[in-house]
């Protein structure tokens, strides 16, 4: 039977692997209209852990229940359809959940997909997935960096902030990295390819670090973490300055910090937008296209972690949201 990874608990707090319970499902029966998938890569977002909690949900998604599946995108193919529109064999992204074979109908950011026999399947849900998406519409469409900006990215050793520092140096900016630890900074500039990274453990005075990294101050703050982080980008503004709000992993597990520098974004003439990657769902194709091409010439590196097998999803997650994990984390599931 195939197996599924249920919430068996609400977390409270840092989220831990004994929130999660592998189980054994029956195979679903297949209505007319719908298919099966046996999934293949399970995309692990931080985002979902606000959906997580006891009383969770809102106008984008429902919380989770305990005893169903984790909520997730996944990447899969199909092996069983009685819908017109995707038939056996088909490669299929989709928001569904952390199970074996999912039953399907072709809603909820449902899509075939067509991969490059040239690029390996997971990158479908890496670069060329949710993650390399929400990167370039949050830093391009929403944010719109012009060359020379200097760009402050937080959680830049995360998945769409490694992503979004090398979209904006190809964009001619200088790029300050905002991440956790020593190791992580010193891996951001080497590896990832950001000018400067200021680490919490190396540098706690945020205020005094980014003074130093950006004395002129900053155009563009792409945001992963909010509260705190927030408030203090938000007082070395240039005029003009764009902030791009794409997470808020401080407040997933915490109390939500206040953010009282709003005046700033007045007296900086400072746009602060919050944006979702589905609301852009018509623009994955052509953004695909440039992101694989990017890809090909080097331009573009994806950085990744990868845990094989559904039964390591829980830990995978949780070494994720401490910042265990570089880049974008995935499961593998064949």
């Amino acid at each position: 039977m195939p197996r599924v990874v249920n919430l068996a608990r609400h977390p409270t707090g840092a989220v831990t692997p004994e929130d999660f319970e592998v189980v054994e499902v029956p195979l679903p029966d297949v209505p007319e209209g719908w298919f099966l998938i046996k999934n293949r890569v399970f995309s692990l977002d931080a985002g979902f852990r606000q959906w997580m909690s006891a009383g969770a949900g809102d106008n984008y998604l429902t919380g989770m229940q305990l005893n169903e599946p984790v909520q997730s995108i996944v990447l899969g193919e199909v092996i069983e359809s009685r819908h017109p529109d995707y038939a056996v064999g088909t490669l299929v992204n989709a928001r569904t959940a952390w199970e074996e074979i999912s039953l399907l109908d072709g809603s909820d950011l449902c899509s075939p997909l067509v991969a490059a026999n040239d690029l390996a399947l997971p990158e479908y849900m890496s670069t060329l997935g949710p993650t390399g998406i929400t990167a370039w519409l949050g830093l391009i469409r929403v944010g719109q960096p012009k060359s020379g900006d200097v760009v402050v990215v937080s959680a830049a050793g995360g998945a769409v902030g490694t992503i979004v520092g090398q979209l904006a140096k190809a964009a001619g900016c200088r790029t300050v990295g905002l991440v956790s630890t020593t190791e992580k900074a010193q891996w951001l500039t080497e590896e990832v390819g950001y000018d400067v990274a200021i680490s919490r453990e190396a540098q706690p005075d945020l205020d005094r670090a980014l003074a130093e990294a950006a004395p002129d101050g900053i155009d563009l703050f792409f945001d992963n973490v909010g509260g705190s982080v927030l408030n203090t980008v938000m007082q070395q503004l240039r005029e003009g300055a764009r902030l791009v709000l794409c997470g808020a992993i401080s407040q997933y597990e915490a109390e939500v910090e206040p953010v009282t520098n709003t005046w700033e974004l007045i007296t900086k003439r400072a746009r602060m937008e919050g944006f979702m990657f589905s609301d852009y769902a018509e623009e994955f194709p052509a953004v695909i296209q440039i992101l694989e091409s990017q890809l090909r010439t080097g331009a573009l590196k994806t950085f990744d972690q990868r845990y094989q097998g559904i039964e390591q999803t829980p830990v995978a997650f949780c070494d994720m949201m401490s910042g265990a994990s570089k880049g974008k984390c995935l499961v593998i599931l064949d």
